[in-house]
């Protein structure tokens, strides 16, 4: 019997139908997996170019900020040696600078002109200014220090010699801590005592300091970043365009050498 190569109608037909089933089916398999891969991808992309934006928009915010914050600051170097930083958290050893004499106090000799003139400047707002004290070395620190903690502890008997120290820190720093060391620091007033001398007055001779490179060294309300309580008479010398822009910015001298660190990156 020959045998019938074609399939019959029903035959035919049943396959047609399982074929179409099959087919819906791979059909809609695809759909869902080209919907799945396209509604992930449009995610994924979203996702990187949102990170990507977001990154780039930290980075403008910071490269802005550091921006503002340096802007104009003078061509110095924090390494420069009349910007050189002593005090506690930076102690540093006896430094030996080559000193001269101006009306009996030492100082370091590349500034006693200025000195000279600062002092002169501020005798023409008040004749009785005078100076009190510039170089010291880290010897007599020591013996001045321990002097004043003897005090302390002399005039209320009930403080510990900690207690005392931590009382004194607040207008004295401990030996090598100070900057009286660097030759670069003078105390200069009208009277001898701190912080008694006419506030008008002093404010009038912080204010003309900068054109001899000096700055009032430590201000009133930045205690936490010198870690000394305002002193009207302690001013010390970090040049002229530098103490321009600190005065103008209110900067203590530790502000204004993390600001040109920053610079520097």
């Amino acid at each position: 019997m020959a045998t019938n190569k074609y399939p019959s109608r029903r035959q035919a037909k049943k396959q047609t139908n399982w074929f179409l089933i099959v087919s819906s089916v791979l059909i809609v398999v695809l759909l869902v997996v080209a919907g799945a891969y396209s509604l992930f991808g449009v995610h994924h992309t979203v996702q990187q170019t949102s990170g990507t934006s977001v990154t780039k928009s930290d980075k403008q915010t910071a490269s802005a900020t550091q921006s503002k914050d340096t802007k104009g600051l003078p061509d110095v170097s924090p390494k420069d040696w009349e910007l050189l930083l002593v005090n506690r958290d930076n102690k540093s050893k006896e430094l030996n600078p080559k000193i001269a004499d101006v009306d009996g106090i030492s100082v370091d000799s590349r500034i006693a002109k200025n000195v000279k003139e600062f002092l002169a400047a501020a005798q023409e707002i008040d004749p009785s200014y005078h100076l009190i004290s510039g170089y010291r070395s880290v010897a007599y620190q020591t013996e001045l220090y321990n002097t004043y903690v003897q005090q302390e502890m002399a005039t209320d008997p009930s403080l510990t010699k900690s207690q005392a120290e931590k009382k004194v820190q607040t207008y004295s720093q401990p030996p090598g801590a100070s900057e009286h060391q660097t030759g670069l620091a003078i105390d200069m007033s009208t009277v001898d005592s701190l912080n008694e001398a006419d506030p008008d007055t002093v404010a009038k001779v912080k204010e003309l300091a900068p054109k001899y490179g000096f700055v009032l060294r430590f201000p009133e309300g930045k205690a936490s970043s010198t870690g000394v309580d305002y002193e009207d008479w302690h001013f010390r010398y970090v040049g002229e365009k530098s103490a321009e822009y600190m005065t103008k910015h209110d900067l203590t001298l530790e502000e204004y050498l993390a600001l040109l660190k920053e610079k520097t990156k």
